[in-house]
């Protein structure tokens, strides 16, 4: 059987929370929040590659400011290397908070 970690009055919150706290707390925990932001990012990324390039890449992880896009194959990583400055502006305008300023591109599952 698991050993139980000791709680402390300390660490236990002091009278009523606030439904709202606990909520976010509960989303924090899950995930939920990055999910919903990994939506958000994807569908930025659609309009900001535009139909020539949204239909043969897709968004990955953010990191450092860099954002990792995954390419169907060499020749979609070329032409994107290409309209990269293009994509870069129109996504960080659609995303200012994300603070993106890069991408790295990698041949990978689009799909």
């Amino acid at each position: 059987m698991a050993k139980r970690k000791p709680t402390h009055s300390a660490d236990l919150p002091r009278g009523p929370q606030r439904a709202a706290d606990i909520v976010a707390q509960l989303m924090a925990r899950r995930g939920y929040g990055r999910v919903q932001s990994a939506a958000i990012a994807a569908e930025a990324w659609q309009s900001a590659a535009g139909d020539r390039f949204g239909r043969h890449s897709r968004p990955g992880g953010v990191s450092r400011g860099v954002l990792e896009v995954f390419v169907r194959n060499s020749a979609v990583l070329q032409e994107m290397t290409f309209e990269k400055k293009k994509v870069l502006k129109r996504l960080i305008a659609l995303l200012p908070d994300e603070k993106i300023n890069d991408f790295k591109f990698r041949v990978g599952n689009v799909d």
